[in-house]
């Protein structure tokens, strides 16, 4: 895999703006952390090299003056949001990420429920939290946020708002996800915390959009894809462009929040630190980019990823029209389509051929390998192992699993499990890879490979199970399916 960014770089410089940030403020700074603390999987895919906990490296840099709060909206828990790259709804994994953090010895302070409105599943998941020990503390909706700034910097807005008491000079706020409502609860506890005679500041270290990229940079484009759920939308900052006569980029809602954040530093400090949304932040991804134009390839792929992820998801009933057509969008303007995926043409084209579901995927080397189903194998199994196979120099006629194996686990999938595919998984073929590895020398060859697969791009023209879905996730491979259940053509 071709790498385009400076992580080590990174770790450095970011960690010592962040650094600054502390010191420009008194009793306490508040900081939003946008994105993922780790797991950030999406900025690894845009910008090869990045580590997908890079962000957590550098908290643990800061750990003996920092705790953290964890937010949650009460609108996600309503309706069992999931992470798309983990599976998992977001109230999981609140439990997940808390885990995480107290397993690396940083302080998690509480979970904070934000848009509550006296919704009975947000009560009950409060009841749970306090339950295992843990501080709940409960935000509520503010009519005409974030417009409304007479009432939002009152005692029937922020005030209105559960106090969450903190004890370290760094509280770093973080959620599962985008939309969770962080720099509420971060301008609410500034609001707090001058009630109670406490200077504290605010920060933001948002990944995305990257501020001094341009608005129309692949990077850019492709976090608004990622985001076409929220509407976000990647906008020019007005007011840092008013103020230093400059070019940066920010999105909608912190533009659209920056007069609230004004309002309520004049309130506090008697002047606003901050003469724009920009000017919050402490990002610095734009500075360790080292070869543009591997992360504007690898940016423009993940565009064509988001959009089929949504096409799989509206399948699903699990995303809007809106969504689609705003991806839609957004490839037209990169000037881009489905057929810049090598390994979406190459899927299309065995299926042509074969007339039966088909897999494919582009190694680093730009190699093709494709797959396709079989009475024994789904067409990501067949793939997976065909791949294998070619990276370790065995011939494909070669086979790694006897049939003899496979029967067996059939007969235990339908027979006895009751399930209505006989054909193995990529994680049920693994296994039985493994299992020959101790006596097949190929097959501990081909296992081997595995690793080497991180990075490479695969389509299916059938949507896959879960099962699959996590296992290829796990490998580091890039998919996309086709939002299309099953090809109806009988296997010969």
């Amino acid at each position: 895999m071709k790498y385009g960014f400076d992580n080590e770089k990174y770790l450095k410089i970011q960690s010592e703006r962040i650094k600054e940030r502390i010191a420009e403020f008194g009793d306490k700074l508040y900081m939003e952390f946008g994105g993922k603390l780790f797991d950030d999987y999406h900025a690894s895919r845009v910008l090869p090299g990045f580590e997908p906990d890079s962000k957590l490296q550098m908290l643990m840099q800061l750990k003996d003056e920092a705790e953290i709060i964890i937010v949650i909206s009460a609108l996600d828990i309503e309706k069992n949001k999931i992470r798309a790259d983990l599976g998992i709804t977001y109230d999981m994994d609140v439990l997940r990420l808390r885990d995480e953090f107290l397993s690396r010895d940083l302080s998690v302070n509480s979970v904070v429920i934000t848009h509550f409105n006296g919704q009975a599943s947000a009560e009950a998941y409060r009841k749970r939290l306090e339950n295992m020990g843990i501080s709940v503390y409960y935000h509520y909706t503010i009519e005409g946020y974030p417009h409304n700034v007479a009432l939002i910097d009152s005692e029937d807005g922020f005030g209105r708002n559960d106090y969450v008491r903190t004890a370290k000079p760094l509280v770093v706020v973080t959620a599962p996800g985008p939309g969770s409502g962080k720099m509420a609860v971060c301008l609410s506890q500034l609001y707090q915390e001058n009630r109670r005679g406490i200077k504290a500041g605010y920060a933001k270290f948002e990944t995305f959009p990257v501020w001094n990229l341009p608005l129309t940079h692949p990077v850019n484009m492709a976090y608004e894809a990622a985001t076409a759920d929220l509407e976000d939308v990647n906008m020019i900052d007005p007011f840092h462009l008013d103020a230093y006569g400059e070019t940066a980029v920010n999105y909608n809602r912190d533009i659209e929040i920056f007069p609230v954040m004004n309002a309520l530093f004049e309130d506090i400090y008697g002047v606003a630190p901050y003469k724009s949304p920009t000017d919050m932040g402490v990002n610095m991804i734009g500075s360790c980019i080292s070869d543009e134009s591997v992360c504007e390839q690898a940016s423009l792929q993940e565009i064509i990823r988001r959009y089929f992820t949504s096409l799989c998801n509206f399948a699903d009933g699990k995303a809007t029209e809106g969504e689609v057509n705003k991806i839609s969008l957004l490839m037209k303007r990169a000037k881009i389509s489905v057929a810049d995926r090598k390994s979406t043409v190459a899927a299309r084209e065995r299926l042509e051929k074969a007339q039966r579901a088909t897999a494919a995927i582009e190694l680093a080397d730009g190699t093709i390998i494709t797959g396709e189903t079989s009475s024994l194998l789904g067409p990501s199994a067949a793939m997976l192992l065909n791949a294998i196979k070619h990276m370790a120099g065995i011939a494909h006629n070669v086979k790694l699993i006897p049939q003899t194996m496979i029967e067996p686990i059939q007969k235990l999938k339908v027979e006895y499990l009751h399930g209505g595919n006989p054909r193995l998984h990529t994680d049920e073929v693994l296994v039985a890879i493994s299992m020959m590895g101790r006596l097949d020398e190929n097959c501990r060859l081909a296992l081997e490979q595995l690793p080497n697969l991180e990075g490479a791009q695969m389509h299916s023209t059938v949507m896959l199970s879960e099962v699959d879905r996590k296992t290829f996730n796990k490998l580091g491979i890039g998919l996309t399916c086709d939002p299309v259940r099953k090809i109806k053509k009988p296997i010969l």
